[in-house]
Order: structure tokens, then sequence, then C-alpha cells
């Protein structure tokens, strides 16, 4: 049963990190594939660790695996967030349809301040 558990979380996993790709490969723009990268390695590695823990049977390895799914998930969305950001200080446009412009009417950006020396 618990082999069973472990080849249904590879599975999950490795259906997670190929819809990934194709989201990378398919997306239009850098914060779309960014999106979908993202969540990619957050849940398809997510999953493969977590199957590692089932399929293992050593409590070395499962520790190991629970340390390396803490760090994805706590550094995973950070650094796609600093990407993301980074991206649009360097001023990427978002992809629209053509039309959207017209619905969503693009707002001017503020201008960005440089930091003033106390």
């Amino acid at each position: 049963m618990i082999e069973l558990i472990g080849q249904l979380f590879m599975a999950i996993g490795l259906t997670f990190i190929f819809l990934g790709c194709l989201g990378l490969v398919r997306m239009p723009d850098v914060y779309c594939r960014l999106q979908a990268s993202t969540k990619c390695v957050t849940l398809g590695t997510g999953s493969v660790l977590i199957s590692a823990i089932f399929l293992s049977g050593s409590p070395a390895t499962a520790a190991k695996a629970i340390i390396c799914i803490v760090f994805l998930f706590l550094n995973s969305p950070t650094a796609a967030h600093a990407l993301a950001k980074a991206a649009d200080i360097s001023g990427i446009k978002i992809w629209q349809k053509p039309g959207d412009e017209k619905v969503y009417p693009a707002r001017p950006r503020p201008p960005i301040e440089p930091d003033k020396e106390r």
C-alpha cells in the first residue's frame, strides 16, 4: 500500500513537471512563463520528494526529503517574486490579446524615486 501511494505521488509530480514544461513553451510572456515554471518546480518536485519519502523506507532519506521540501516551498515562490519584480522594473510589458486594450486600459507607472541618503 505504501508503495502504491509513493507511485501515485511520483505520477502526480511527473505530471506537474510535464505540464509546467509545456507551459514554458506555450505561454506568451515572461510573467506567464514564470508562473508556469514556479508551479512546476514547487508542486512537481515537492510531489516527487514526497514519493521518495514513501518509497525509500529509510528515515535518513525521509528527513532529507522533508528538509528539501521545506526549502523548496519557502524559496521557490520568493525567487519567482524577485524575478517578476525585476522584469517589471526593467520595463517588460504584460502580453495582451488584441482588443484587450479597450477592456483593460494600461495604467501609467509611477516614477521610481532614487534612494535619498539621510
